[in-house]
């Protein structure tokens, strides 16, 4: 497995949009072609959308941001979607990995925070793999979870 980060662009966004999960997990992720479209158009917060690529083949997406709302100015990981056909099989925890090392390579020693579905135990599980705990903070029905890089 070689997990390699690519922007999303002209010739990869449709590949992009056609990664779907799996039936029970699509309430616990926005769609790629939003993720997108909030990219561009969403001008309160800097995005960074990437696709996920084992080699050449596209297996997920995540976006991350500083998240500037409401005073937080904070970077997060707001996105994480492993495409159905590639999960179970290490891609989350690998992307994971991945991309806190770059975040602590980019931004340094910081608190590195995402959110959850209350529901998402599967994804739970998995942040808390990597060293996220609950922060006790709720947004937008979602528990805060954060780790310190």
């Amino acid at each position: 497995m070689e997990i390699i980060f690519k922007e999303v662009n002209v010739h990869n966004w449709e590949k992009c949009v056609d990664l779907k999960v799996s039936e029970d997990q699509k309430n616990f992720v926005a769609a790629n072609w939003y993720s997108l479209l909030q990219a561009k158009f969403y001008e309160e917060e800097e995005l960074y959308p990437i696709a996920i690529y084992d080699g050449d083949t596209m297996v997920g997406f995540l976006m991350y941001c500083l998240d500037i709302e409401e005073g937080r100015n904070r970077w997060e990981m707001c996105r994480l979607m492993i495409d159905k056909k590639y999960q179970g099989k290490g891609y989350g925890k690998k992307t994971l990995d991945k991309l806190l090392n770059h975040i602590r390579e980019k931004y340094g020693n910081i608190e590195f925070y995402t959110s959850i579905e209350p529901d998402n135990i599967v994804a739970q599980k998995l942040y808390e793999s990597m060293g996220f705990k609950k922060t006790g903070e709720i947004l937008w029905g979602e528990e805060v979870m954060m780790v310190q890089l």
